[in-house]
């Protein structure tokens, strides 16, 4: 299994992503003991010391971008990681996206290859907002609109699976600013694979209002509570 995690600018979070991801690799280690997993973090136009803290971690490879576009980052950390995968079975090969300035939560990769091996093409994850972030109103706000149990389908870069033979099919994630995401699951359903909607793996993401990209998760945070 492939990891990908896009960071720009992120040395604040960077940290808590490679923790909670080590966290993860090691709860997937006691269920699924022969799946190897491998993670790729891309540094993409930083101008902080997100790419220096994330060699500090030791988890995973890190490589540059200088594109700074996140539909970029995320292909090319996505080509670099499934080098290592040289030879295997794309069919059996599953990539699995997050963000730096997110964490997973520690049955985030089981789940991952428990949806592959039940028969997902992609699994379309759902986030939550950093409650520290946000006031007890907002919090509350979101949580009213959010029903546990019930996955909304959206699509988050932050959350986001599907199998290396889908990611070839349609090409893989288009070089944009954003909405890399959702352009490519838009693809992938026009193909007619199996796409799974699950909350049992939600993880939690920055709840600022203000992102790296204009349209993005923050912004819509910021026009919803």
């Amino acid at each position: 299994m492939l990891v990908v995690v896009p960071a720009r600018d992120e040395e604040r979070l960077i940290g808590r992503c490679l923790g909670a991801l080590r966290e993860a690799v090691a709860f997937a280690a006691i269920s699924h003991p022969s799946v190897v997993v491998r993670t790729v973090v891309v540094a993409d136009a930083c101008v902080d010391d997100t790419e220096q803290l994330a060699l500090s971690e030791g988890t995973a490879d890190v490589v540059v971008s200088r594109a700074g576009r996140v539909g970029h980052a995320r292909e090319h950390g996505i080509t670099h990681g499934l080098a290592a995968f040289a030879g295997a079975d794309l069919e059996r090969t599953w990539i699995g996206n997050t963000d730096a300035d997110s964490a997973v939560p520690a049955n985030w990769i089981a789940h991952q290859i428990e949806a592959a091996d039940g028969g997902a093409d992609v699994l379309v994850g759902t986030v939550r907002p950093d409650p520290l972030d946000l006031t007890d109103e907002q919090d509350a706000a979101w949580r009213a609109s959010h029903q546990r149990g019930r996955p909304n389908g959206h699509v988050h870069g932050a959350n986001l699976g599907l199998r290396a033979s889908a990611h070839r099919a349609v090409g893989g994630f288009e070089p944009v600013d954003e909405h890399e995401d959702n352009l490519l699951v838009a693809r992938l359903r026009r193909l007619g694979l199996v796409i799974l909607a699950s909350d049992r793996a939600e993880v939690l993401t920055s709840g600022r209002f203000v992102g790296r990209t204009p349209g993005g998760y923050a912004a819509h945070l910021a026009g919803s509570l």
